[in-house]
């Protein structure tokens, strides 16, 4: 840890990749309307605004406006004549919702959505460096279980020089 501007303590992540790095696992609860407080860390990074949509796995991205900003600058370069391309904005953009957190750090996620998810109550919130997921608990789990076994195989392949 050290100091930043006006004497922040900065973490070893924020010193190293920036204050805008998304990670850690928590596990609040979806209220009544369907509101989520979202983890007090990752607050300040989606505080002005955010976009939900779709993810892969049946859960849901919150990506900050920038991040969303930037990746669909990349889709839309992609061929409007490719049925792919078609295809993957009709399902991201059809569901997407943008939203700005309340003073409390609540957002609401509209029906489809928690629909599309499977959410309930029960949901796991995670950090993955530019974006942040939100699963339904029980189905997170389960796939973490799943990839876990497979997490050494797949660390050498994606990081062969790099011994962990």
């Amino acid at each position: 840890m050290s100091r930043g501007a006006k004497g922040k303590v900065r973490s070893v992540a924020e010193q190293l990749l920036g204050a805008g790095l998304l990670l850690g696992s928590y596990t609040p609860k979806l209220d009544e309307k369907g509101r989520l407080i979202l983890p007090a860390k990752f607050r300040p990074r989606l505080a002005s605004g955010l976009v939900m949509t779709r993810g892969q796995e049946r859960c849901l991205f919150l990506m900050p406006m920038d991040e969303f900003s930037r990746m669909y600058e990349q889709v839309r370069q992609a061929p409007v004549t490719s049925r792919q391309t078609r295809d993957y904005l009709r399902v991201l953009l059809s569901g997407a919702s943008d939203e700005v957190p309340d003073k409390q750090g609540r957002i609401s996620i509209p029906p489809v959505l928690r629909a599309y998810a499977g959410l309930n109550k029960e949901v796991a919130v995670i950090g993955t460096g530019t974006r942040v997921e939100i699963w339904d608990l029980a189905a997170w789990n389960d796939y973490l279980a799943e990839q876990e076994a497979a997490y050494s195989d797949i660390s050498e392949q994606i990081f062969p020089d790099i011994g962990f």
